[in-house]
């Protein structure tokens, strides 16, 4: 799929006066420029981030309250449950709160709502389960917010709520005793992009400051708020930065015997970071609640026998097993779909359904369709007697804004600008369609179909050396507002050491003014022509350190090229 090349620019005048006073390279004063880090101060606190660089839990609205209500109900030996959704950042901040309250008071208990039988968030049946329980208090954790009616519901049964959530409030807010959420509009707290496990470490830090407990009373949780911070693509930046360093050192360091027995299982021997929490602890975490119960993931992080946890994680990998078998077929059912399809190549939108795809995936397979045909997508299967689903949009568009324009044809639907889901008659898949695809064909903007490549600088090979990645390696850990730095380098020539790799991929061997490095391209192999050209060419790539036997080198992982 060919991409449109983005180059990011910034003030030249504030490279120089960054440049001047960090006696660095200009390529990465550039970058630091265009991340909002413009002085010697603000570098140094991105360069070296400090535990006390954290904001005072009591700067946070309602702070006071969660923490006077939770104090009562230790005096008064209320029962307590900790609430949270089933992804990663819900059973993470669960695991943190439970074991954190456990270790000052016996009575409290956890509850994860299973994502089929109850669905996202806040749930009759968890409410109902807390009155049985005689439950008068209840914590939840990254959900609440939008769940009006049932926090209403509780109240009437005498069940307090303390909400500790980050997704954006509605104008009418729960019946909480105490709301934790930074975007709420009154609420003063400085950082406001922390997610649902980091609002619950907050008040774990407002805890133990007044019952006068130890700063490792909850720092030892920082390893699953690192979790939690890569899972839910929150921006890696302020207090999730600070949080996500320390709780990357505690993984590599000393992680809890949970997070410890999914590597293990996951073979992951290398010094783990941000990304290598995404893509090998997250989805096993995730593949819990999409394959058979989340409540799993909780009692991996609560447990502390080493044994009975590798048990646990081994469950873990074999769910995930499963979700990866059922994403890759029914990607692949999905893409034939719409390769059977004439329509599919003057369609603004892909809609595919089938009754018996695992709902569990969906949003997944969503994803992987972008990949191929770079659309606003929705994949739907049967739920029950309806059908049901989830939507991926592409960069720029308004996708939750689109499927609200065609409500009419659903039962239900939610989500947010880059993702959705949607409850529908069977009968009216093909009407929603249509409806979709004539509104999205209305109000997409054709640059919008076509995936952009965004470059942080141009670079020549001259300047890579092990000075500059060191600086670079110390730009971890990359996330969203913080990514990993992509360069481009022009008029690059092939040395006639490259070659495809498994029919899929480019192992590249490539010079620029008689400077060479080698480096991996995947999924490229259908650009291979550009190097046998033999003409100079551009390229797109990140760097990266390479150790064979020992040895370390640089080297670049290609993302694009053009000749």
């Amino acid at each position: 799929m060919q991409k449109k090349w983005k180059i990011l620019s910034s003030s030249q005048e504030a490279i120089n006066q960054l440049q001047a006073s960090l006696k660095i390279n200009a390529t990465l004063c550039n970058i630091l420029v265009q991340r909002g880090i413009d002085t010697y101060e603000k570098a140094h606190a991105f360069f070296r981030p400090q535990l006390s660089h954290l904001h005072s839990p009591w700067l946070m609205k309602d702070m006071d309250k969660a923490v006077t209500r939770i104090l009562q109900a230790f005096d008064q030996q209320e029962k307590i449950l900790v609430f949270g959704d089933y992804d990663v950042d819900g059973t993470t901040a669960v695991a943190s709160m439970f074991q954190f309250v456990s270790a000052i008071y016996p009575n409290v208990q956890f509850y994860i709502p299973h994502r089929y039988r109850e669905g996202y968030g806040i749930s009759k049946l968890g409410i109902d389960f807390a009155k049985q329980e005689n439950i008068s208090l209840i914590i939840s954790l990254d959900c609440g917010i939008k769940s009006t009616a049932l926090i209403g519901y509780a109240k009437e049964l005498d069940i307090d709520f303390i909400v500790c959530d980050h997704h954006l409030p509605d104008a009418i807010l729960p019946p909480a005793v105490a709301i934790l959420n930074p975007k709420q509009n009154d609420c003063n707290y400085p950082y406001k992009d922390l997610c649902g496990c980091g609002v619950g470490f907050k008040l774990m830090m407002a805890l133990a400051d007044k019952l006068g407990l130890p700063d490792s009373s909850y720092l030892s949780f920082l390893d699953l708020a690192a979790v939690a911070i890569a899972a839910d693509i929150v921006p890696v930046t302020g207090e999730n930065r600070v949080m996500a360093f320390y709780g990357i050192e505690k993984v590599n360091t000393n992680p809890s015997i949970g997070i410890k027995a999914l590597l293990e299982k996951a073979a992951a021997k290398n010094h783990i970071t941000l990304t290598g929490l995404v893509f090998i602890v997250a989805p096993r975490i995730n593949a819990a609640g999409r394959m058979d119960d989340a409540r799993k993931a909780v009692e991996l992080f609560i447990e502390k026998d080493e044994t009975t946890a590798l048990a646990i994680a081994a469950q873990l990998q074999s769910d995930n097993t499963d979700r990866k078998e059922a994403d890759s077929l029914i990607t692949e059912e999905a893409l034939a779909q719409l390769n059977n399809d004439p329509a599919t190549p003057t369609k603004r939108t892909n809609v595919v359904y089938q009754e018996n795809w695992h709902k569990g995936v969906v949003g997944i397979v969503a994803s992987r369709l972008i990949e191929t045909y770079y659309k606003p997508t929705i994949v739907l299967t049967k739920s029950g007697d309806y059908a049901a689903g989830s939507a991926r949009s592409v960069a720029g568009f308004n996708l939750y804004e689109a499927i609200h324009a065609c409500r009419e044809h659903l039962l239900g639907y939610g989500g947010h600008y880059a993702a959705a889901g949607m409850t529908l008659q069977v009968d009216k898949i093909q009407d929603f369609a249509e409806a979709f695809e004539a509104e999205v064909a209305r109000t997409i903007q054709p640059h919008s179909l076509v995936p952009e490549l965004l470059i942080d600088a141009p670079i020549s090979f001259s300047e890579i050396n092990p000075t500059f990645y060191s600086i670079l390696a110390q730009m971890e850990p990359f996330g969203p507002e913080n990514m990993r730095p992509v360069f481009v380098a022009t008029r690059v020539s092939d040395t006639g050491f490259s070659k495809i790799v498994k029919d899929l991929h480019i192992r590249f061997v490539v010079r620029q003014h008689n400077i060479t490095f080698s480096g991996i391209g995947f999924n490229l192999a259908e650009k291979f022509s550009i190097l046998q050209s033999g003409k100079p060419f551009d390229m797109v790539f990140t760097i990266d350190e390479n150790e064979w036997q020992g040895q370390k080198s640089l080297q670049l992982k290609v993302i694009d090229l053009m000749g």
